[in-house]
């Protein structure tokens, strides 16, 4: 096969690539003299802080002391979680550079994740708040009225004027826990358990 370069009256190109040196008069391409590496960044300290349903439905402004390690040394500092109404469980607020800083890394960061304690009377569905309540067969069949104690101290009256069949859930619109966002409230389920006479008078 004829060389393609031979019509160019030689062994090369014009100008004699060969003048390029195996390109190392383009200053060698092995990197900026100026640049850096960026420092890595410690993983991420998780902490769990349970609260109560009272305070994930008005909210609440709490405070709380954690320790850094900064180039191996403790330093104590003090972090506000301010807690929305409607927050749920697994709700995460992270705090940038407020970790541990180990010798020649970023400091990391820390991470709270919001827990739920149990409440005594009402389960959490979502936004809405589930409540049980024990009631006679006479109430069933009859009818009656009872009180809540709500999340905000308040006695709710529920009235029943219905017959309560095995299964029957009074919907209460409005009395859930609130939305994130707006002033909207899920509702709250009443559920009741008929106790049954363990025999019958005559």
């Amino acid at each position: 096969m004829e060389n393609i370069f031979s019509m160019f009256g030689g062994g090369g190109m014009p100008g004699g690539m060969g003048g390029m040196g195996g390109m190392g008069g383009m200053g060698g391409m092995g990197g900026h003299p100026n640049m850096r590496r960026t420092k890595s960044k410690p993983r991420a300290t998780v902490n769990h802080i349970p609260f109560s349903l009272e305070d994930l439905y008005q909210g609440v402004t709490k405070k709380y002391k954690i320790t850094r390690t900064v180039n191996g040394s403790e330093r104590p500092e003090t972090v506000t979680i301010d807690v929305k109404p409607g927050w749920k469980k697994g709700t995460k607020l992270t705090f940038e550079g407020k970790g541990d800083q180990p010798p020649g890394q970023l400091a990391g960061d820390v991470v709270f994740v919001i827990d739920e304690k149990p409440h005594p009377h009402f389960r959490r569905e979502g936004n809405d708040l589930v409540y049980d309540q024990d009631i006679l067969l006479a109430q069933a069949l009859c009818g009656f009225a009872f009180k809540i104690p709500t999340l905000d101290k308040r006695a709710l009256r529920i009235d029943i004027s219905e017959v309560v069949t095995p299964g029957y859930v009074k919907v209460v619109p409005g009395e859930g826990m609130p939305y994130r966002q707006g002033e909207a409230k899920g509702d709250l389920k009443i559920r009741f358990n008929i106790r049954f006479p363990s025999s019958l008078t005559g």
